[in-house]
């Protein structure tokens, strides 16, 4: 395992993480995600020798600590900026205690994203040539 390499692709994550709360509205955060879902998988097929889709679920499970740690810290500013997740929270279990759903929802996003990049980087590892 690249456990080095998964931390710094994790890092995408991080950024994410802050630029959702301030300056990324919700409905083309997807397009960031699939940018950088095709960078880490490619990453992962050419840097790493096997295990390409354990890697890649990995650096989403990552990505979600990341993610909901700052989310949930930043919590009064995502909401500011986000107002449909607002919305969302009102509707859901435990309506007053938003960020307690998020920590209990965040790893379940993290799995089913990981889910995704661990086929995304099992295709590219199929596609991309390594260096000899």
């Amino acid at each position: 395992m690249n456990w080095k390499l998964i931390f710094y692709l994790s890092l995408f994550g991080l950024g994410m993480a802050f630029v959702t709360v301030f300056w990324i509205p919700t409905k083309i955060e997807p397009l960031f995600w699939l940018v950088i879902f095709v960078s880490c998988a490619y990453l992962i097929a050419k840097k790493c020798k096997g295990r390409y889709f354990l890697h890649g679920f990995l650096v989403s499970l990552l990505n979600s600590v990341w993610i909901t740690a700052v989310h949930v810290i930043l919590y009064p500013s995502y909401i500011a900026t986000h107002p449909e997740m607002a919305q969302m929270d009102a509707n859901m279990p435990m309506p007053d205690r938003p960020q307690l759903m998020m920590v209990i929802i965040g790893p379940v996003f993290g799995a089913i994203s990981g889910l995704v990049l661990g086929l995304f980087s099992f295709i590219a590892s199929k596609l991309v040539k390594k260096p000899v």
